[in-house]
Order: structure tokens, then C-alpha cells, then sequence
């Protein structure tokens, strides 16, 4: 089974959970609640675990989505799609047809993935 997760180490990773951590922060803060308020809404046993987030070290786990976007005041589909360009840029780039973060995203062109053709760009740069 192949896996690729994010490494907290990366450079990349970092710089997105900290994005992603200003973002949760203003909606927080929009909706006019501290951290522990926050942490009961969405079930946290500890306030702390907001400030984590907030400061980028930590991702809300994808079962709890719902919960947040509610206690967030936000649709549930601009959460998942605004926190996946934090969290999977790759799989929001290749979902949204977008290079995710302003990085580009190239396809393998020796075959790596099993096949030999070679990956050409149309005018609009998908493949």
C-alpha cells in the first residue's frame, strides 16, 4: 500500500500549517470565540489544541470537518476544499485544476508510473 504523508519537517508542510492556522484563527476570531470556547464546540478535551493548529502544528482530523465548519459559522464545502489546499495541495491541485500554493506539480515522464508515454501539456498546462 503506498502512503505519502506530509512530513512535518518539510519546509512546504510547515509554511501550509501555518497558513492553514491564520486561517482557522480569523474564522475564529469572526465568530467571536476563544480558544476553550472553540475547543467545546468542536469537542477538544484540551483549549490547546486550537492554539496548536493556530501556531501550525497539528491538522483537524478529517472525521471532526463537519463539527468545525459548523462551529466555524462556514460551509462545510469551502472548509474541506480551503483546508485540503493546506493539508493535500497536491490532491487539491489535481481535484481543482489548479498548481496548489503556487507550487507546480509535474508528471512523471519516464515512465515511473508504470506506462512509457511521455506527459504533454496542453495551452492551459493540464496534461
Amino acid at each position: 500500500m503506498y502512503t505519502h504523508p506530509q512530513r512535518r519537517s518539510s519546509e512546504l508542510t510547515q509554511k501550509l500549517r501555518n497558513q492553514a492556522g491564520v486561517w482557522l484563527r480569523e474564522l475564529r476570531e469572526r465568530r467571536g470565540l476563544s480558544q476553550r470556547e472553540l475547543a467545546a464546540r468542536v469537542g477538544a478535551e484540551y483549549y490547546t489544541f486550537i492554539s496548536q493548529l493556530e501556531t501550525g502544528r497539528g491538522r483537524i482530523p478529517p472525521d471532526r470537518y463537519l463539527i468545525w465548519a459548523h462551529a466555524l459559522g462556514i460551509d462545510k464545502r469551502e472548509f474541506v476544499r480551503t483546508l485540503m489546499s493546506y493539508y493535500d495541495p497536491v490532491t487539491y491541485g489535481i481535484l481543482f485544476d489548479q498548481a496548489a500554493a503556487g507550487q507546480q506539480t509535474s508528471l512523471p515522464t519516464n515512465g515511473s508510473s508504470g506506462g512509457s508515454s511521455q506527459v504533454k501539456k496542453t495551452s492551459r498546462g493540464r496534461a
